[in-house]
């Protein structure tokens, strides 16, 4: 999917021209395998990064160098515990969930297109006593390496009817205000796995695209190929906070897992939710299909975390808790 998810900033992309992106998310080339250069680069693992704040608190990143696209657990632990504890990642807020008294856990997301550079994480909290708890530590976000495919396509595919363009912004802003929202607590529980059963991996992450000689939005989910009326199945537990038909990404699901995390599901041929519902891990969304601007049966599913963008593959690797 290629919404935007911040107006005014580096992260926020045009609704109409992230959803152009969505459009063409499966023209000739989208299922192409990801070369081996490019799998070497996403299993690319890199090591922790542990800062020691004074005071018994202690910071650790899963990665010391984070690209774009990639998202991290922070783990903050301390000897005494810390109460009404805060994050703030370059700027904005960071959601915690606590796992017992002495330490507590973040999801931090690097989004897709976020400049390279030197970026704050810092934690504030106060000891039992009321006295201070606080750290910072930089952050040092790397270039992503995304394929870049350029592709002469139908004038339909990039300039939209006034009809089409007027649906697509009213829907995109639906959508924004969703991901704009932060549940307080954490509704899921235990690791997220695969939506589709057997399936471990997908394509076109990141993927720049350039169309009739204009430069796109990037892609900002994954392409998952399979049969249509494939079940498909929520990563982990939430709410569904919409399921409903959308002009490029046809029947759409989207759940809401608390703490600002939040997983798309494009192009179903049905849906089997209602808004509103709760389900479990593994509950059946919809099937596979290719509603809205696609060229065959696929499933593409988006990881949003906090606004940001990111590979959705990353949050199957951490163990969270």
């Amino acid at each position: 999917m290629g919404l935007s998810l911040r107006r005014n900033s580096l992260q926020r992309i045009s609704i109409v021209a992230a959803a152009v992106l969505l459009a063409v998310s499966l023209l000739p080339g989208a299922y192409a395998q990801t070369t081996k250069k490019q799998g070497a680069k996403t299993k690319r693992a890199t090591a922790a990064a542990v800062h020691d704040c004074g005071n018994g608190i202690a910071l650790r990143l899963t990665s010391s160098t984070p690209a774009q696209g990639g998202l991290l657990e922070l783990t903050v632990t301390s000897a005494a515990p810390i109460g009404e504890i805060k994050g703030d990642w370059a700027g904005h807020p960071l959601p915690l969930w606590a796992a017992g008294e002495h330490a507590h856990y973040a999801l931090l997301g690097i989004d897709l297109e976020r400049a390279p550079g030197k970026y704050e994480l810092s934690i504030s909290g106060q000891s039992a006593a009321g006295d201070p708890a606080t750290c910072t530590v930089p952050v040092d976000v790397k270039l992503g390496h995304f394929a870049v495919e350029s592709l002469k396509v139908a004038p339909g595919f990039v300039e939209l009817s006034p009809e089409d363009r007027a649906r697509a912004d009213t829907e995109g802003e639906r959508v924004h205000a969703i991901f704009a929202g932060v549940t307080p607590e954490r509704l899921w529980a235990g690791n997220f796995r695969m939506p589709l059963y057997g399936n471990r991996t997908g394509h076109n992450f990141g993927k720049r695209r350039v169309l009739n000689g204009k430069q796109e939005s990037p892609h900002t989910g994954l392409d998952i190929p399979a049969p249509a009326g494939t079940p498909i199945h929520a990563a982990q537990r939430g709410r569904v906070a919409l399921a409903q038909n959308l002009f490029f990404s046809g029947n759409t699901v989207i759940l809401d897992h608390g703490l600002g995390v939040y997983t798309f599901y494009g192009h179903m041929k049905s849906i089997a939710v209602a808004e509103g519902d709760e389900v479990n891990a593994g509950t059946i969304l919809g099937l596979v299909g290719m509603t809205g601007r696609a060229t065959g049966p696929h499933l593409h599913w988006s990881l949003l975390v906090n606004g940001a963008r990111v590979n959705p593959l990353g949050i199957l690797r951490l163990g969270l808790r």
